[in-house]
């Protein structure tokens, strides 16, 4: 029983040339001898592959085998499978097998050479990261700082092409030939030199500074801004400033991780700003106004009669600035009531004056505090 050609690719009758050609791509990487060795059945397939591919590719022999003709090669035409000699990766005249054997062999030819089939293509610069410490008040202002960085910089001797003019000599990888042949099981590939790039000679020969990396490595030390605003742990990403890219690649950035030591009195939550003052008892029991640190000077709080020990007092726009708005956020002040030193007689009188006179109802005051906040607790949990 004759072969179905069409149904050896998959393909149907009345297919496209192109489709015929992208199935013929799609099996031919599939059950080719040189992915395949050793695998005779695959070898077998190959061949009914080629066939139909050699016969459905051409017109006139499409025609022919669609009018009733046996397929086989064309007039003239041996076909064979061995595969010394062949030459998969230079460019051919006819244009369906530029479309196929081009690009069906070039991933079988890069691993073949053990390389790459690109040469020259531009890499982008790698990120560098490095770590600067700043105190509490510079994070708040914003400054300027020296961060040592060692990074890589396009090489100075030469020029960051990796490698150096010579006059001209014979490649030594290709002995001048232009061409590398290497083998893979039963087929021997021949491939354009990447070393002379197929010219058989060398006007270059490799940068010995850098080893061809076209990069080399250099410590530096320089001012970087840091903005108003950060906390700690934050990160500032400056563009531009990181390793510098290969064959004219654009550089990556510099990140800095900024490290914010703590503050003696000040504590930071978002953009907000806690501080604890300490208040005196009759300052709590009768009003005042009070001096009170900020991260810009001090400012004047009124505390109101009667103000408990652990109170929270809001002013407004004297917290952290945002990093992204510019807007700042507010100090917040908690109260502590302390007793004063007694260190006479006359002060000492003057609370047991106090006390005698007010003693009970200062602690029914504080027993119904305590009742207002069980109650309150105790309402919360029921809901």
């Amino acid at each position: 029983m004759a072969m179905d050609l069409y149904q050896i690719l998959g393909v149907a009758r009345g297919a496209h040339v192109s489709d015929i050609r992208r199935a013929y791509r799609r099996l031919a990487r599939r059950y080719h001898p040189g992915v395949n060795p050793g695998d005779r059945e695959a070898q077998a397939r190959y061949g009914q592959i080629s066939l139909a591919f050699e016969t459905l590719n051409d017109p006139e022999r499409r025609r022919a085998y669609d009018a009733g003709a046996e397929a086989g090669p064309a007039a003239g035409e041996t076909f064979s499978f061995g595969f010394e000699g062949f030459d998969f990766s230079v460019a051919v005249p006819s244009e369906h097998q530029a479309s196929t054997f081009g690009d069906l062999f070039a991933g079988v030819l890069a691993r073949a050479a053990g390389g790459s089939t690109g040469s020259g293509t531009p890499e982008a610069g790698a990120d560098l990261h490095v770590a600067a410490t700043v105190s509490f008040g510079e994070a708040l202002r914003g400054t300027d700082c020296y961060v040592p960085m060692t990074r890589h910089v396009p090489c100075r001797t030469c020029t960051g092409t990796g490698a150096l003019g010579v006059d001209p000599m014979v490649c030594s990888v290709c002995q001048g030939r232009g061409q590398v042949r290497s083998a893979r099981g039963h087929m021997v590939f021949v491939k354009r030199c990447d070393t002379c790039q197929g010219r058989g000679q060398l006007s270059q020969v490799v940068c010995r500074t850098c080893h061809g990396q076209g990069v080399e490595a250099r410590a530096e030390s320089g001012p970087v801004r840091l903005p108003a605003g950060l906390s700690d742990g934050d990160q500032v990403r400056l563009a531009a400033l990181g390793h510098c890219g290969r064959q004219g690649g654009r550089p990556g950035d510099l990140v800095i991780t900024v490290h914010v030591t703590p503050h003696p009195l000040f504590r930071r939550e978002g953009n907000d700003l806690h501080v604890v003052v300490p208040v005196a008892v009759h300052e709590a029991a009768l009003g005042a106004k009070i001096e009170i640190p900020t991260v810009d000077g001090s400012v004047r709080l009124r505390v109101p009669p009667g103000t408990p020990s652990g109170q929270r007092l809001r002013v407004r726009a004297r917290g952290a600035p945002s990093i992204r708005t510019g807007g700042r956020g507010d100090l917040i002040v908690e109260i502590r009531v302390v007793l004063p030193p007694l260190l006479d007689e006359r002060s000492k009188e003057l609370l047991r004056e106090f006390g005698q006179i007010n003693g009970e109802n200062v602690r029914q005051g504080l027993w119904d505090s305590v009742n207002e906040r069980v109650s309150a607790n105790g309402d919360q949990e029921g809901r």
